[in-house]
C-alpha cells in the first residue's frame, strides 16, 4: 500500500538547533564575562550530550537536566537550583533569539501538502517543542506531536515509533520517518517497521545501512517518497 503519513524529527531536521545552540552559548558566555571560544563550545556540547542522554533515559526531568548542565559546565556541583536556573535562562534567551528553520523546510512541506498526514516524534520536552513549533509557524502543519517525556521512552525505542503511528492512525509500513540522526531516527524507524529516511545534511561519506534511505536535503524528500511508493530499494543517494 502507498505511503500515507510522514513523521518528523525537529532539532537539526526542521529547526537549525546546532546553529542556534552555537550562537546562544557563545553570546551568553560573552555576556557573563566568560571565555567564549571553540574550546568552551566543545565543552558545552560534551556536557549537553552526556546530560541529555540521562533525560532521554528518564533519569532526569527537563528542569533537572538543565540544572545539571549548568552545574557541570561551570564545574560547580553545589550551585543552587535558583542560580542554576538563572544561569541557564540567560543561555536560553540568546538561544531562542537565534531560532530559525532550515531554508528547505517550508518548500518541502508545501510540496507534500495534502498528500500525507504529518506528525512529530521528538526526544525532547513536549512543552518545549510545542512552543518552538508554534513560534516557528509550523505547529498547525502537524496532526500530532509526541515527545519522550510524555511517552516514557525515547527513540530509538520501537515503542516511541509505534505510539506515533497509532496516534496518526496508520500502520508503520505506510509511514516514513525523517530525521537527521542515523541511529535514533533512521535505524530506529526502520527497526520499528517504518521507512527510515536519514537526512544527512553534512554529507557524510558513510554508506547508509540496509533498509535506510538517505537524502542530503529536504528538497529531495518528495521524490524519495515517490520512489518508496514504487518499491525502490533503500540506501541509494
Amino acid at each position: 500500500m502507498a505511503l500515507a503519513g510522514v513523521l518528523w524529527d525537529v532539532d537539526d531536521t526542521l529547526f537549525d538547533y546546532t546553529g542556534a545552540e552555537r550562537t546562544g552559548i557563545l553570546r551568553h558566555l560573552t555576556t557573563e564575562g566568560l571565555l567564549a571560544d571553540e574550546q568552551a563550545l566543545g565543552r558545552w556540547r560534551t556536557v549537553m550530550e552526556e546530560v541529555y542522554a540521562r533525560f532521554e533515559a528518564g533519569e532526569l526531568t527537563w528542569l533537572e537536566h538543565r540544572r545539571e548542565r549548568a552545574r557541570r559546565f561551570l564545574d560547580d556541583p553545589l550551585l543552587s537550583d535558583e542560580h542554576a536556573d538563572s544561569w541557564f535562562a540567560g543561555y536560553v534567551r540568546h538561544y531562542e533569539d537565534a531560532w530559525c528553520l532550515f531554508p528547505d523546510v517550508l518548500p518541502a512541506l508545501e510540496a507534500l501538502d495534502g498528500r500525507y498526514r504529518h506528525g512529530v516524534l521528538s526526544n525532547s520536552s513536549l512543552v518545549h517543542q510545542e512552543r518552538k513549533l508554534r513560534r516557528l509557524g509550523l505547529r498547525a502543519r502537524f496532526d500530532c506531536l509526541l515527545c519522550c517525556d510524555g511517552l516514557g521512552f525515547a527513540k530509538p525505542d520501537p515503542r516511541a515509533f509505534t505510539a506515533a503511528c497509532d496516534t496518526l492512525g496508520l500502520p508503520p509500513h505506510r509511514i516514513a520517518y525523517v530525521g537527521d540522526r542515523l541511529d535514533a531516527d533512521a535505524l530506529g524507524a526502520r527497526d520499528a517497521g517504518l521507512h527510515g529516511i536519514w537526512l544527512d545534511r553534512t554529507g557524510t561519506a558513510e554508506e547508509p545501512p540496509d533498509g535506510v534511505h538517505r537524502i542530503r536535503t529536504l528538497a529531495d524528500l518528495p521524490a524519495r517518497l515517490r520512489l518508496i511508493d514504487l518499491g525502490a530499494a533503500p540506501g541509494i543517494g
